[in-house]
């Protein structure tokens, strides 16, 4: 009989760094209303342990009425040659950050399970990139204000 193989609960320090990196994360939620999954991209992300990701989105998102009504999110990583799917129960630590010149909601996940879900025989071998498209001084400054905030 095939031995079953354990599912990891937490992160590797690969993964905790690929994570405190500029990376593109794919957020599922459910949506309160219709009930049926959805997909947002979000940037403002960090792993402030390996069982622990906080992220961060505009307090009028979507996004925090979904994790309000439905905590199991599902947080999708393209890096180290492969793609993680990293499931969690989420909570809104606070719908509008202190010190942050926008209105952000910081909502924290505690991981239930990693996932690697590549598919068999192939490997990653361009992680995906983005351009901010304003301002880079204001994106550099609204970016340190956010993090700061994020990991009080």
């Amino acid at each position: 009989m095939a031995k079953k193989t354990e599912i990891p609960t937490t992160l590797t320090e690969q993964q905790v760094a690929l994570l405190n990196e500029e990376t593109l994360i794919l957020l599922s939620t459910v949506d309160a209303e219709t009930q049926t999954p959805t997909v947002n991209a979000i940037s403002w992300v960090k792993a402030p342990s390996e069982s622990k990701i906080r992220f961060s989105v505009s307090a009028s998102s979507r996004i925090v009425a979904n994790v309000k009504s439905n905590p199991r999110v599902t947080l999708c990583v393209i890096g180290l040659e492969t793609v993680y799917s990293i499931v969690g129960n989420s909570t809104v630590l606070t719908e509008k950050m202190e010190g942050v010149a926008m209105p952000l909601a910081n909502i924290e996940v505690e991981i239930t399970a990693v996932h690697e879900s590549m598919f068999w025989g192939a490997k990653i071998v361009q992680e995906p990139k983005f351009e901010k498209t304003y301002d880079l001084e204001k994106a550099k400054a609204l970016d340190e204000q956010v993090y700061a905030a994020m990991l009080k």
